[in-house]
């Protein structure tokens, strides 16, 4: 399946600039509601939802969507599915609500469940990182660089997550030679390991498909690679139940 970049790369700045509209405006910001599972719900959450499936329908119209804010496709249609996009249309929604900037747009496209181009779009740090053909990318400022892992051999760096750190994921750390930690919100995680800011993403606790499949792309298109739990066995997408267990993010 062939995708044009710049197409996808609009949408999600699209989706951010409908997001800032909200997160500028205080009086909207702060309308907050709660999902059935306590997770925050916010305007942006919906508009972006909203942009990104136009803009999807519109470019990719064979090809079905999952998102986090749209209807659940049952397993046994999601089953015989090919190819989707995967999307969380504001990852880091706590962020969004603490107002710290670090959320993000993500965009995925899966194939015989695996992710083969992620888009992520940071609207505060008018920021892309965006994987297709193999090859990662970031663009900031205008300027368009190539991603590549660190590839350290020691004295290596964690990411962390800021709003669901876990005692468990020390053990793991442990394993790495892991001397420093930087703690980030959404899937900016992957992209930090994916630039070579990081080397290891560890996450111990609950994550949904479309939390991870974008960030997922970009890295493994930089040069890393995602395990399900600790390894050896790749993280893969579609299961019958869209919760992800634990996984295993390494730069090396």
């Amino acid at each position: 399946m062939q995708l044009n970049t710049d197409i996808l790369l609009d949408i999600s700045r699209d989706a951010g600039v409908a997001i800032l509209k909200i997160y500028n405006d205080l009086n909207l910001a702060d309308q907050v509601d709660y999902k059935s599972d306590d997770s925050p719900l916010t305007l942006a959450d919906q508009a972006s939802h909203e942009v990104i499936m136009k803009g999807l329908r519109e470019h990719y119209p064979q090809v079905p969507i999952l998102s986090e804010e749209g209807g659940n496709i049952p397993y046994e249609e999601r089953k015989h599915m090919t190819y989707y996009w995967c999307v969380d249309p504001l990852d880091g929604t706590k962020e969004f609500i603490n107002r710290n900037g670090e959320f993000t747009v993500n965009i995925a496209l899966i194939h015989d469940r695996k992710p083969v181009a992620g888009f992520i779009y940071a609207p505060v740090l008018d920021t892309f990182y965006y994987s297709s053909n193999g090859e990662a990318w970031k663009i900031t400022g205008g300027n368009k660089q190539p991603l590549k892992v660190n590839n350290s051999t020691s004295n290596r760096i964690a990411v962390r997550s800021k709003s669901h750190p876990s005692p468990e994921e020390e053990v793991v750390l442990d394993q790495y030679d892991v001397v420093n930690s930087i703690s980030v919100g959404s899937s900016l995680k992957f992209c930090m390991v994916a630039e070579g800011k990081a080397d290891v993403y560890y996450r111990f606790g609950p994550t949904m498909e479309w939390d991870t499949a974008a960030g997922q792309a970009v890295l493994e298109g930089a040069g890393g690679v995602v395990y399900k739990e600790t390894g050896p066995e790749r993280f893969t997408y579609n299961k019958e139940n869209l919760l992800n267990g634990s996984f295993l993010g390494l730069g090396f």
